[in-house]
Order: C-alpha cells, then sequence, then structure tokens
C-alpha cells in the first residue's frame, strides 16, 4: 500500500514541476525580451540589463493581472453554459443530483476536458456518487471559482435548498441575474478595446522610434551612450515612458475593475 502511494506521488511530482515550468516561462521569456531591448536601445549596456532585472516583480504583477481577469471572464462563461445545461435537465424534471450527470456529456461536446468547467462537473459527479449533499458540492465549488457572483448562487441555491424553496425559479432567475451582469461587462469591454489597442501602440511608439534611428542613423545618438550626461537623459526619458505606460494601463484596470 505504502508503495502504490509512493508511485502515485512521484507520478504526481513531474506534472506539477510541468505546470510550474509552463506558467513561469512565457513571462520570464517576455520580460527577458523586453529588457533587452529597453537595455539596448536606452543604454547599450549590458549591465543596464542586469540593473533592470528587479522590475520583473512589477512587470510579473502586470502580466498575472492580465491572465487572472481572462481566466476569471472563461470562468464565468463556462459556468454560465454548464448552469444553463443544468437548468435545462432540471426542466426536464430531472432532480438536481441527475440534473448534473445529464449536464456533464453536452458540456463536454462544447469544452475539452481541461475546461474549468468539465472538471468541475466530475468532481460534483463523483462527490454526488458518494452521498454528498448537492448544496454542499455547490458550494464548494462556488468557494474554488473564486468568482463572487459564482460564490453568490451556489450560497443561494445551498440557502434554497436547505429551506426547500422552488430551485427551478432560483436557479433560471439567479443565472439570468449574471448573465446580464456578463454581458454589461462585455460591452464595456468592447468599448474599451479600441482603446487598449490604442494604447499599446502609444506605448510601442517611443521604442520603434529610437530603433528607426538606429537603424537609419547609427551614429546619431552615440553621444548618449557611454557618458553620464547621456545615462542621466536616458533615465529621465526611460522613467517618464514608464510612468506613462503605468499610468495608462491603470486607468484601463480600474475601469474594467469597477464593473
Amino acid at each position: 500500500m505504502k508503495k502504490s502511494k509512493e508511485n502515485v506521488r512521484q507520478r504526481k511530482r513531474p506534472e506539477t514541476l510541468k505546470k510550474r515550468i509552463k506558467k513561469n516561462a512565457v513571462p520570464i521569456l517576455l520580460f527577458l525580451l523586453l529588457d533587452g531591448l529597453v537595455s539596448f536601445l536606452f543604454y547599450r549596456s549590458v549591465i543596464a540589463l542586469l540593473l533592470l532585472l528587479p522590475f520583473y516583480r512589477r512587470f510579473r504583477k502586470e502580466y498575472d493581472a492580465t491572465v487572472t481577469q481572462k481566466k476569471k471572464q472563461e470562468v464565468r462563461e463556462q459556468f454560465l453554459t454548464g448552469m444553463q445545461l443544468f437548468l435545462s435537465a432540471l426542466q426536464a424534471g430531472y432532480t438536481p443530483e441527475n440534473a448534473f450527470g445529464q449536464a456533464l456529456p453536452e458540456a463536454e461536446k462544447i469544452y475539452p476536458p481541461s475546461a474549468w468547467i468539465i472538471r468541475e462537473f466530475k468532481q460534483i459527479r463523483w462527490q454526488i456518487g458518494r452521498n454528498v449533499p448537492v448544496e454542499k458540492v455547490l458550494l464548494d465549488m462556488g468557494r474554488r471559482s473564486c468568482d463572487e457572483d459564482i460564490e453568490s448562487f451556489c450560497e443561494v441555491f445551498y440557502t434554497s435548498r436547505r429551506l426547500g424553496g422552488d430551485l427551478l425559479t432560483v436557479t433560471a432567475d439567479t443565472i439570468e441575474g449574471i448573465r446580464h451582469k456578463t454581458d454589461t461587462i462585455r460591452e464595456i469591454e468592447t468599448e474599451l478595446t479600441g482603446k487598449i489597442l490604442e494604447q499599446r501602440i502609444m506605448s510601442l511608439i517611443p521604442l520603434f522610434i529610437l530603433g528607426y534611428i538606429q537603424l537609419t542613423s547609427p551614429g546619431f545618438l552615440d553621444d548618449m551612450y557611454h557618458n553620464a550626461a547621456g545615462i542621466v537623459i536616458m533615465s529621465i526619458a526611460l522613467g517618464i515612458y514608464l510612468a506613462a505606460y503605468l499610468w495608462s494601463s491603470s486607468i484601463i484596470h480600474k475601469t474594467l475593475d469597477t464593473h
């Protein structure tokens, strides 16, 4: 028995390591590319590349915030689709316990096995098969989702089931409320898409100008490198550039977060 447990642990370790590598490889490579580009364009110095490495933490924070926002949107979309399938099974006369069993095959036609909702539905079916109350299972799913609206729905379902409420009406009304909020957020993001694209293009223009000058007039900026005055001027320019980028990014993030 001990050997089998050790074998299971040994199988899990490579998967954990693989996930860590996959999670960190992209942001690290992107930062190194950006770090090398900025160091060359503003300083033409390997020392500058090393001195800029501490900014990885700030870069990673921005990167993770973007990834988290995207994952949150995906989870909510999958949840709405999954709950709509669950609601259809309820309307067809299935009990909540059996409704998840009916919804899972339909969800598998829409999403790959790795999708959040597929994993959650399988977990729900597994727990229900071991006589865990369906309302308790949903409550656990809501906590794992890390989404306030999903967690709120699961709490409402839990309370309604315990008090003997109309689950069909409660489920339909709550899902409709979440869907309306999601549609509103999507409309706002659509309106902001042009602004986000414009912000990204404007952020690249200073780098593009420096790169263009370096290619077309290689000696034009030589006086700005490897001397105290040039380093100070370039550092001020880089500071203004970074401040403008962070300011514009914060405006966009705050606009999305408030909705």
